[in-house]
């Protein structure tokens, strides 16, 4: 069906579809990327800004680097949600479950990163923001395909004839 593909930059407003079974209006982000795979990819990478700014503040506030990550995890996870769900695709309803999706996509994110930065720190002799850096592409990897096929997503709606047993009334 015409309207479930995604398609390209020029295509027309009503051909544009959520990637991977998000459902929602598109949100004012849309307005400027006309093309919502790239809109949540430029989240994405504020997002991962954000975050970084996070754990550089609570490191420079003297908190250890595990507990600057921890602390920085929680800022960026509620932020990110805010940006995606409000910017990015304009879901209704659903917002605790949403969040818990989100934050378990998240927290595979953040076990990832807790094993890999205390090995680039400790074992590499890497620093930790630099430490850090380097992580930061694979939980990139990570949150895109969790929250591509898990976050947002939406049960899909029946047609009216799969809605009736045997596909007629």
């Amino acid at each position: 069906m015409a309207s479930e593909r995604a398609v390209g930059l020029d295509a027309p407003d009503d051909l544009v579809a959520p990637p991977a079974g998000m459902h929602g209006d598109r949100g004012p982000l849309f307005r400027l990327i006309r093309n919502q795979k790239l809109a949540f990819l430029v989240v994405g990478v504020l997002n991962t800004g954000i975050g970084f700014g996070f754990y550089t503040l609570f490191l420079a506030a003297g908190l250890p680097y595990l507990a600057a990550l921890v602390v920085a995890h929680v800022c960026a996870v509620l932020c990110a949600f805010v940006l995606y769900r409000n910017f990015v695709f304009v879901v209704r309803g659903h917002v605790l479950r949403d969040l818990a999706r989100f934050e378990l996509v998240y927290l595979a994110s953040l076990g990832t990163n807790l094993v890999l930065l205390p090995f680039l720190v400790e074992v590499v002799g890497l620093g930790p923001l630099l430490g850090q850096a380097v992580v930061t592409f694979l939980t990139t990897l990570i949150s895109w395909f969790g929250h591509r096929h898990f976050s947002f997503r939406r049960a899909s709606r029946p047609s009216h004839d799969a809605a009736i047993p045997g596909g007629h009334r």
